[in-house]
């Protein structure tokens, strides 16, 4: 079965950089979902697209890989541009901002 080994990126909702530094083994799902036509709930036969291993380092993924025979694809998390500067509340209002600030 297909894995692919990735490092999370942070959540839309959140600011924080947390659960992002560690690595992700996953299983790609070979069956496609299905729609339960009494209750309405997505269901799947393959229990392996549940699995979620999370590693330190890129390379304890991979050997774990190795090790048990998986077939995985390493995805290379794409960083941040060099333009992205962090910035605080109070810069919403600084004298020197390129724009004007409204409401």
């Amino acid at each position: 079965m297909p894995a692919r080994i990735y490092q999370p990126s942070k959540t839309a909702m959140s600011s924080g950089m947390a659960r992002t530094k560690r690595w992700v083994l996953d299983f790609v799902s070979d069956e496609q979902r299905e729609i339960d036509p009494l209750m309405g709930w997505t269901s799947s036969g393959d229990t392996q697209a549940q699995v979620r291993l999370s590693f330190d380092t890129k390379e304890e993924a991979l050997d774990y890989a190795r090790h048990h025979g998986i077939d995985a694809v390493v995805m290379q998390p794409r960083k941040r541009g060099a333009n992205v500067r962090a910035r605080g509340y109070g810069e919403n209002f600084a004298t020197d901002r390129r724009g004007a600030w409204t409401h």
